[in-house]
């Protein structure tokens, strides 16, 4: 009689999490063992092992701080007493690899403070069921949960807020669909392809342990013996055949005769080499999928797929990834945090610092010192902290994106009507040259606040009879005088005004005055002085070039109108001081007031 049977290949299907009546916890997958199944994925795949250990070292990146750590010392101190190092980076490492964390709680002995946060393995506790409003009240915990007949086994603990107890659980989870009391990794979609990378290299292993020889087929053929003796044989060939040193297959055989031996027929995998290795790739790639790697360099993976491999797309994806999939993480985990120093009633701006090199750090969009502080890790002093605050203003927009209403008509000098000498300019100071964040900040605040799209003293509208009235706009740009120039490094304010490449209004560059963006040009080197009339200084090359645009609407100039078109046409632009439009060292006594030229005996 055939004995014919049928094998169902494995799929993956979502972890049960199954309540039953008998039972005061919820079972986490069919066995109540999803938490080291996923363990076993993380350690069998070598892809999916690299990417949780880079993106939870990410998460923590060089240890939790806080913005305003300056300003509360002592709440500050107590912040980082309670959140130990070690602490932190096993929730990190726990939320990655489990999508889930857990935080024990210990309180004082009257209640009235948190004493002591630790960490407490999350694949060890298992939810009670929750109450009628929905909420979970406690967790039960177990060294191992394999062997836990009943709920005497396990250790009760209350969940944050729910019991008069010294010690308490918070349970981190992001909101999963279809999920109440636990939480599925952000990976899940992957964990099949993580699987199968597992199961090619174990494949490949036992064919390097088998010296490549193929499976066995071993026939006796003097008759069939009784059930007892036939697993004898069974034992004793697969003791001497099989082992971790000589791991291998065999098919044993009971035939009465030599004509009636068993045969096999092998069916043959074609190009067998080229599948396996096809398998490999794409698992290795779906793995990255499920993580959403940017580029997988971040992580220590080198692959051929381009992206990353220099270093614009490297900053590219680096800043993408740290947005996109650490921040969040990182989110959870200070919601969690704070909850627990409000009631110490400590209230600091928790925040990780990056482990992305500043080099990969955009500053242009930085608004004040404390988001400096949180994009770059880099703590300040409150000098240099006050300092940022008030030369960090609102870059502006550049040339390219100005007004996409208004078209450039003409670009001109400006004629220039006398105005009084500015005191002596003297002690030119020296830049500072280093490559220090703070500098490196200061390089982008110095170009002063760029406000094309406000309205302009010097705007205007043209109003001829018989004509269309046309709207003009005045704006100028930072430009290097024409002629000889000398070579050699600029200064400072004078290299950030070009590379910025921005427009301003008159009114934005008088501005520029109070804050002190090129100071040491004034009188006894300290006091401002008009960057609108002596752009960076005494000697300075750069002057200030007037940029005339028309509105669109209607019928739009063009590029070809003249200021002498544009007068036809009925708008005449505010004359300006004549030194707005000269390069300093091009002006009598190259910038400096005559009193300070003689005084110190230059000569032209």
């Amino acid at each position: 009689m055939n004995d014919l049977r049928i094998v169902n290949l494995s799929t993956y299907t979502s972890p049960d999490i199954i309540e039953k009546s008998s039972k005061e916890y919820v079972s986490y997958g069919a066995d109540n063992n999803y938490f080291q199944y996923l363990i076993d994925r993380y350690n069998g795949s070598p892809t999916n092992n690299a990417i949780i250990n880079g993106i939870s070292q990410m998460i923590y990146g060089r240890g939790l701080d806080a913005l305003n750590s300056n300003k509360k010392p002592e709440q500050y101190a107590q912040m980082i007493s309670l959140f130990k190092k070690d602490m932190v980076r096993k929730v990190c490492y726990d939320l990655k690899l489990m999508g889930q964390c857990a935080i024990q709680v210990i309180y004082s002995k009257d209640r009235k403070t948190i004493a002591q946060v630790e960490h407490i393995p999350v694949e060890n506790l298992r939810a009670e069921k929750c109450n009628d409003k929905g909420e979970i009240e406690a967790y039960y915990y177990s060294d191992n949960w394999s062997k836990v007949k009943n709920v005497s086994s396990t250790l009760k603990i209350p969940a944050f807020g729910f019991s008069k107890e010294n010690i308490e659980i918070i349970y981190v989870k992001p909101y999963r669909a279809g999920y109440k009391y636990y939480s599925s990794p952000d990976y899940a979609g992957g964990l099949q392809y993580a699987e199968l990378e597992q199961e090619i290299s174990n494949y490949h292993l036992n064919n390097i342990l088998n010296g490549l020889a193929p499976s066995m087929l071993i026939n006796f053929n003097n008759g069939t013996p009784n059930a007892e003796e036939r697993q004898m044989l069974e034992n004793r060939i697969l003791e001497k055949f099989s082992g971790s040193s000589a791991a291998g297959k065999f098919i044993l055989a009971f035939n009465d005769n030599p004509e009636s031996a068993a045969t096999i027929e092998p069916i043959q995998l074609s190009d067998a080499h080229n599948q396996y290795q096809f398998l490999s790739d794409e698992s290795s790639k779906k793995v990255m999928v499920a993580h959403r790697v940017v580029s997988p360099m971040l992580l220590g993976i080198k692959d051929n797929s381009g992206l990353g491999n220099n270093a614009e797309e490297l900053q590219t994806a680096s800043t993408l990834m740290d947005n996109t999939v650490i921040r969040p993480f990182q989110t959870l985990l200070i919601d969690a945090f704070d909850s627990i120093l409000a009631y110490n009633q400590i209230s600091l701006k928790l925040y990780f610092k990056t482990l992305q090199p500043l080099e990969f750090t955009d500053l242009e969009n930085v608004q004040d010192s404390e988001t400096m502080e949180e994009e770059t890790g880099v703590k300040l002093s409150e000098e240099s902290r006050s300092l940022i605050e008030k030369r960090l203003k609102d870059i502006g927009q550049d040339e390219s994106e100005l007004l996409a209403d208004y078209d450039l008509v003409h670009e001109a000098e400006v004629d220039y009507d006398l105005e009084d000498e500015l005191d002596e300019i003297v002690n030119e100071l020296n830049k500072p040259k280093d490559d220090t964040l703070l500098s490196k900040v200061l390089k982008f605040a110095k170009v002063g606040k760029a406000t094309p799209y406000r309205d302009s003293e010097q705007d205007g509208t043209s109003k001829k009879k018989g004509q269309e009235d046309v709207e003009f706009l005045v704006r100028y740009k930072y430009t290097k005088a024409p002629g000889k120039s000398k070579t050699g490094e600029q200064r400072d304010f004078c290299f950030e005004m070009e590379k910025a490449n921005k427009v301003y209004r008159k009114e934005d560059v008088l501005e520029m005055k109070s804050l002190e963006l090129n100071p040491g040009f004034g009188k006894d080197g300290v006091e401002e002085y008009s960057i609108w009339l002596y752009k960076g200084g005494p000697r300075c090359q750069h002057r200030w070039t007037r940029k005339l645009y028309a509105r669109k609407d209607g019928r739009s100039l063009g590029n070809a109108i003249s200021t002498t078109q544009a007068i036809k046409r009925g708008f005449r632009p505010e004359s300006n001081n004549r030194k707005v439009s000269i390069a300093p060292k091009n002006m009598e006594y190259a910038g400096y007031t005559k009193e300070y030229w003689d005084k110190m005996g230059f000569e032209n």
